[in-house]
């Protein structure tokens, strides 16, 4: 049973469809011009120990990935799913070429140092000729790890004075699916056939499921509806949730049969014991929409005082509201844990928790790696997750 409480404060790869439904954003000429820079930095860098044609061989590829790298966040895709992949394969291509040609330079300072000068000129044929082989494996190695079925991660968290009728409760987490031009129908419907094999007594959903409208991914989404649980799904919004038409897509993940809390919750009775349930718009959400300022306090008023909290809020910056405002245990998302190095180092200057089970105060707080990605299909050493919470007492 579900007892519903309203706070005051408001792995397949589809082909795309025959219109253009992802109009270009365009960067600005100088990104466009820094990027062209990068590359002829790169080219610069690695190609010049060699003979002519080894140069001529690798500033062709190097021409080729600068033209293919997407020039803004939207390609059109109306010209077949290869034709969106290739470009986004190509940033996280030249991310890895761009970083190991850095990390090269500082090794070729050290050696210049440290070594002989035979041992340094041997050291720069070397270790060019290493990333031209490195970058494009690693790449590979990448886009297979983010295109596969996110696995199951078994997470128990203790909970202090958990009754026992919900010793061994268990929350199937999904989180940052990112639904739109390179994950369709297919990879969607593989994440709910792993997730319904757990058989979770509820389902939560941390935000990020799509980048665009509803009228162009609806299609796509769809699966999410076939997700059984015993107490049902909880869906929470993420930011890009606000930049694909929030309003909108709260609508469609309640058709779909999602339980969409809005700063409010809802308290689950399980075998006898009450759980409160509660969800928080994005912590950016009132940028969009000013009604829509996320508050874990209000979402948890007049919930029952003896049930444990838990809170659904899609950035692991709600967490110090959250512990102030007494939950034990909140599920968050949206860092993807990075997604790829080195790019994880730059999320800790923003988010308190990265990935994984951290504790704050008297709360827990476990953040999803994400179950898809975002931009390029690249995850290389940070794999994506579909999270299995089981709540143990403490």
């Amino acid at each position: 049973m579900i007892t519903p409480v309203r706070s005051q404060s408001d792995a397949g790869l589809a082909r795309a469809r025959p219109r253009p439904h992802f109009l270009p954003v365009r960067f600005p000429r100088p990104v466009v011009l820094l990027l062209a820079l990068l590359h002829v930095y790169i080219g610069v860098r690695l190609l010049l120990p060699f003979g002519a044609a080894t140069q001529v061989a690798g500033g062709s590829l190097l021409a080729v990935c600068f033209c293919l790298l997407p020039k803004g966040f939207r390609i059109r895709d109306d010209r077949g799913a290869w034709a969106v992949m290739l470009p986004w394969l190509a940033m996280g291509f030249f991310s890895w070429l761009l970083v190991l040609t850095i990390f090269r330079d500082v090794s070729l300072l050290a050696s210049a140092l440290a070594l002989s000068p035979q041992a340094h000129e041997s050291w720069i044929r070397i270790s060019a000729m290493a990333i031209m082989a490195l970058t494009p494996a690693i790449t590979l190695v990448g886009f297979f790890m983010a295109r596969r079925v996110a696995p199951v991660v078994n997470v128990k968290v203790p909970l202090a004075g958990l009754p026992k009728e919900l010793e061994g409760f268990t929350i199937a987490q999904i989180s940052d699916i990112h639904v739109g031009q390179t994950i369709k129908r297919n990879f969607v419907e593989a994440i709910v056939d792993r997730v319904n094999l757990l058989k979770a007594d509820m389902i939560a959903i941390t935000g990020d499921v799509a980048d665009g409208s509803v009228p162009d991914l609806a299609q796509h989404t769809e699966p999410l509806a076939r997700l059984e649980s015993r107490h049902g799904t909880y869906f929470v919004t993420g930011n890009h949730e606000y930049y694909s038409g929030v309003h909108a897509w709260i609508r469609e993940l309640e058709r779909l049969g999602a339980r969409v809390l809005v700063n409010e919750h809802v308290v689950l009775d399980h075998d006898g014991a009450a759980l409160t349930v509660a969800g928080v718009t994005d912590y950016s959400a009132h940028h969009y929409d000013p009604s829509h300022r996320s508050d874990p306090l209000a979402a948890a008023k007049g919930a029952p005082e003896h049930a444990p909290k838990l809170l659904l809020a899609h950035q692991p910056r709600s967490a110090n509201s959250a512990e102030a405002a007494g939950y034990q245990l909140q599920l968050s998302g949206h860092t993807h844990g990075g997604q790829f190095w080195p790019w994880n180092f730059l999320v800790r200057l923003q988010q308190p928790f990265i990935a994984g089970l951290n504790r704050l105060g008297r709360m827990w707080v476990y953040t999803s790696r994400g179950t898809g990605y975002w931009g390029p299909p690249m995850r290389f050493g940070i794999p994506s997750e579909i999270t299995l919470i089981r709540l143990v007492r403490e």
